[in-house]
């Protein structure tokens, strides 16, 4: 019975490493949207994050399962418990990827501009995603941790984004058209949802932290 169980978890690990890749595909393909505007990136997340959403539904039910017919000890039931919420961060990670590829279309960002913080942040959430994903799988909660520091990276990119903005608008160049108040907004825009994406990250982080040492958040022993 054991045996099957571990089968079952070794599929539910196997499951996460797939919607996990599923997510960093979303967003690397957004962060190409952004340095080329070919639409047929926006189209890739598009179809990715529909993959995710079905991804998600197919870990919840196993999930499930694994809960209502295996009847897991404290340590398992962290484990699955654990990965229905991870899967709810990853199907956000997935919006937000499409809502930047959204954006992208519009058109008011182009490579001409200047990106490269909103590039760096692809990378920095990439990165976080791939190691939070890895840390469960593993059970590293060393790994969990540095990618909840790593948090702090993303969030000074998000300020150094939003500072330029603010520049830009004062020079004046925002304010000659409409179209320079549009890429200013929406530079933003893209800025906040890769931070988003980090807070994804660092939320699965901590439900490995939890998985492996009962503990949420710093809290007591659950």
């Amino acid at each position: 019975m054991r045996n099957k169980f571990d089968e079952q978890l070794d599929k539910l690990n196997n499951e996460l490493i797939a919607m996990g890749m599923l997510c960093e595909t979303a967003i690397a393909n957004a962060a190409k949207s952004i340095s080329t505007c070919k639409p047929e990136y926006t189209e890739t997340v598009r179809a990715v994050e529909k993959e995710i959403d079905r991804k998600e539904n197919d870990i919840e039910a196993l999930c499930i399962k694994l809960l209502l017919q295996q009847q897991p000890v404290a340590r398992d039931l962290r484990f699955i418990s654990a990965a229905m919420k991870m899967i709810t961060d990853m199907e956000r990670i997935g919006d937000q990827a499409a809502d930047i590829a959204e954006i992208i279309a519009m058109g008011y960002i182009d490579p001409d501009n200047e990106t490269g913080h909103l590039e760096e942040m692809a990378k920095e959430t990439i990165r976080m995603v791939t190691e939070s994903i890895n840390a469960f799988v593993k059970r590293d909660v060393e790994l969990a941790q540095r990618v909840i520091e790593s948090d702090d990276i993303v969030d000074e990119l998000f300020n150094s984004a939003r500072k330029d903005m603010i520049e830009y608008i004062k020079s004046g160049v925002g304010t000659e058209s409409s179209r320079g108040g549009e890429f200013a907004v929406d530079l933003i825009m893209v800025a906040k949802y890769f931070e988003r994406i980090g807070d994804h990250a660092v939320n699965i982080a901590e439900w490995v932290l939890f998985a492996v040492t009962g503990k949420y958040k710093g809290g007591e022993v659950l």
